[in-house]
């Protein structure tokens, strides 16, 4: 029972630092382009994918019966679903970002003059990172939705 709860609560906590570390993304990307905003970037997105990890791997121990309400019950809830369906979209949108976050952090910092991006490619990442991040949001509501149905 207590490690049911663990896993559970892990889970929370990996949604809300996949939140922090989305909000973080997108206000570091309406700042100015800088080697130190480029680097920042390229560390907050490693945050978040080790917190997609930690919700992936509560979120499947959850699925089993031994702490969580088995997979009889997850398999036949459509609501259930489209909540996965939106994590992978996430999962899909934030590769963009992170192929260019690490692109620009390799070309910040070599040596001489690096090349940083340009402003217009901040906005269109800001933008995927918006995007990512108000998906993210209807999760919660689907996991309430799905209980109760």
């Amino acid at each position: 029972m207590f490690i049911a709860a663990l896993i559970a609560g892990l889970h929370y906590l990996g949604i809300m630092a996949l939140a922090a570390t989305l909000v973080a993304q997108v206000f570091t990307l309406r700042g100015d382009v800088s080697r130190e905003a480029v680097q920042r970037l390229a560390r907050v997105d490693l945050l978040y994918g080790m917190a997609a990890v930690l919700v992936l791997a509560t979120g499947l121990l959850r699925l089993t019966t031994a702490y969580g309400r088995g997979p009889a019950f997850f398999m036949q809830n459509g609501v259930f679903h489209l909540k996965v369906t939106l994590f992978v979209i996430v999962a899909l949108l934030s590769i963009v970002p992170t192929v260019r976050f690490l692109r620009w952090r390799r070309s910040a910092l070599r040596a001489g003059q690096p090349v940083l991006p340009a402003a217009e490619d901040f906005r269109g990442t800001r933008r995927l990172v918006m995007a990512e991040l108000h998906i993210l949001f209807l999760i919660p509501f689907l996991a309430a939705l799905m209980v109760r149905i």
